[in-house]
């Protein structure tokens, strides 16, 4: 039987705010999640009736969405938010998550490919490829059932992209806007996609009344691909079509038109202020104080080991720069927080082991009985980040290609003498903070190495400077501002 048609305010992600632990005996713990979803469906009050559409991601998840009987979690767990759960199928959605998100879509928007060998699309690709359908179409189907008539639909993310074409299916009444999170890929290298998984993509997105992006560059990478894979007309601001004009508005397709919008997430400095001085942050900048020891300067990174990252280079380019600069030798540690990710693919398993490996030959070749020139951290622990943001001098933000990358705007934020910020020309917030950032090409090892001997070098009145327009920059679309800012985009 159909849920009751009630939600005026829909949210869609293949996470949710709520997750399951599944302990002895059956029992269940929930956790909840923050972020600008969390922080923007609670400014808009209980009252407002909405509803968040999520997956099941484990076991505990799975038991709780079984148990929940319709999918609606108890409001004691997700701090009153109502929350429906899917119970999808665990090997639809692990081929839809890994198979085709992760692997594929992921891989073809931050531009990871090895061509020579990759991407193969086979038999197997198209059994994925039918599980990511009955994934979002599980999804486009909670939607039809909660949202009530004319009500608002914000779908977040690549995992996502069908929904809002099969929503405009069985709800035309709906106002619908898609979020991308992620870069959006060139047309030469997006058409690697097999041809009709490119168009499936592109239609369901300009299903939506509105197609979101962090960024202007990835908004007209977007529309620029609807162009040459679909053969849609791009609107422009003070123009139609072709290269005249300004930004790319909006998509023409098949009669209808998908506004384009462009929310550059910032970071939620209230939280993250108060958050970095809770005592088990200043435990940890107790222990890495004491672990990189007496005057000597920093160079941090905060990452997960996500290919994209790029976290491999930067360690060749802090390897260059004490081979070339050896006055920083013992002078100098770089502080490296590479946090496992997807460790269910074996790429990701081989970069995690690539990581750990160039770290241990740096220090080899140049520790000493009192300096460690990395400090690797491995295991996931927020407290102990915020407490290496406190304590730079130089953060390390070096992505092959990033759609925004947070740990840029929340470092300036959080530091607490003024860090110099060594920037990839191609992460998202580059766009916001390249002009008070040392800004490098991220295969660069050469040129990164020299952007963080000059980040080292920076005298401090120029360092706090540049961090206080930073923090400002990095500062003005809050997440809680950024969501709403969807909201209010799809009113009538």
């Amino acid at each position: 039987m159909a849920a009751p048609r009630t939600a005026q305010i829909l949210v869609a992600s293949n996470r949710g705010p709520v997750s399951y632990a599944l302990g002895e005996e059956g029992s269940l713990t929930a956790k909840r999640g923050g972020g600008g979803l969390v922080s923007g469906l609670s400014a808009i009050g209980p009252d407002a009736g909405a509803v968040w559409v999520c997956a099941a991601l484990g076991d505990g998840d799975r038991q709780a969405a079984r148990r929940a009987g319709t999918g609606h979690l108890d409001t004691a767990d997700t701090g009153g938010q109502r929350v429906r759960m899917l119970d999808i199928a665990p090997d639809v959605f692990a081929a839809a998550y890994n198979g085709v998100a992760n692997s594929v879509l992921w891989f073809v928007h931050h531009l990871l490919y090895q061509t020579p060998v990759e991407p193969v699309f086979d038999a197997e690709s198209a059994a994925q490829w039918a599980a990511f359908e009955t994934y979002n179409t599980a999804f486009a189907d909670a939607l039809a059932e909660e949202a009530a008539e004319g009500a608002v639909v914000l779908v977040q993310d690549y995992h996502l992209v069908l929904v809002p074409g099969l929503l405009r299916a069985r709800r035309p009444d709906l106002r619908i806007g898609h979020f991308s999170h992620t870069p959006w890929a060139p047309p030469d290298y997006y058409r690697l996609l097999p041809d009709d998984m490119a168009e499936a993509v592109l239609r369901g997105i300009l299903g939506g009344d509105r197609a979101a992006f962090l960024t202007e560059r990835w908004a007209a990478a977007f529309a620029d691909c609807c162009a040459v894979v679909l053969g849609a007309e791009i609107v422009r601001d003070g123009g139609e079509g072709g290269d005249s004009g300004g930004a790319a508005t909006a998509v023409r397709f098949e009669g209808r038109e998908t506004r384009l919008g462009v929310h550059g997430l910032g970071a939620d400095a209230e939280f993250l202020r108060e958050r970095s001085h809770a005592a088990d942050v200043g435990e940890r900048l107790t222990a890495l104080r004491a672990q990189i020891g007496p005057d000597r300067k920093t160079i941090v990174r905060v990452d997960r080991t996500e290919l994209s990252k790029n976290i491999v280079r930067g360690m060749l380019a802090y390897r260059r720069l004490l081979e070339s600069h050896p006055e920083w030798r013992a002078r100098v540690v770089h502080v490296a927080f590479a946090y496992p990710s997807r460790q269910d693919l074996a790429v990701y398993r081989d970069y995690t082991a690539r990581v750990r490996a160039v770290a241990d030959e740096i220090n080899e070749e140049f520790g000493t009985a009192d300096w460690q020139p990395v400090a690797l951290h491995v295991k996931d622990d927020f407290a102990r980040s915020l407490a290496a943001y406190r304590l730079a001098d130089v953060a390390l933000v070096n992505p092959i290609r990033d759609g925004m990358n947070l740990v840029a705007k929340e470092v300036p934020v959080v530091s607490e003498r003024g860090c110099a910020l060594v920037l990839s020309r191609e992460a998202g917030a580059y766009a916001e903070l390249g002009e008070d950032a040392l800004v490098v090409n991220p295969y660069d090892v050469e040129a990164t190495a020299a952007a963080l001997d000059e980040a080292l070098r920076m005298d401090d009145a120029e360092r706090a400077d540049r961090t206080r327009r930073l923090a400002a920059a990095a500062t003005a679309l809050p997440p809680r501002d950024w969501f709403l800012a969807q909201l209010r985009a799809l009113e009538p």
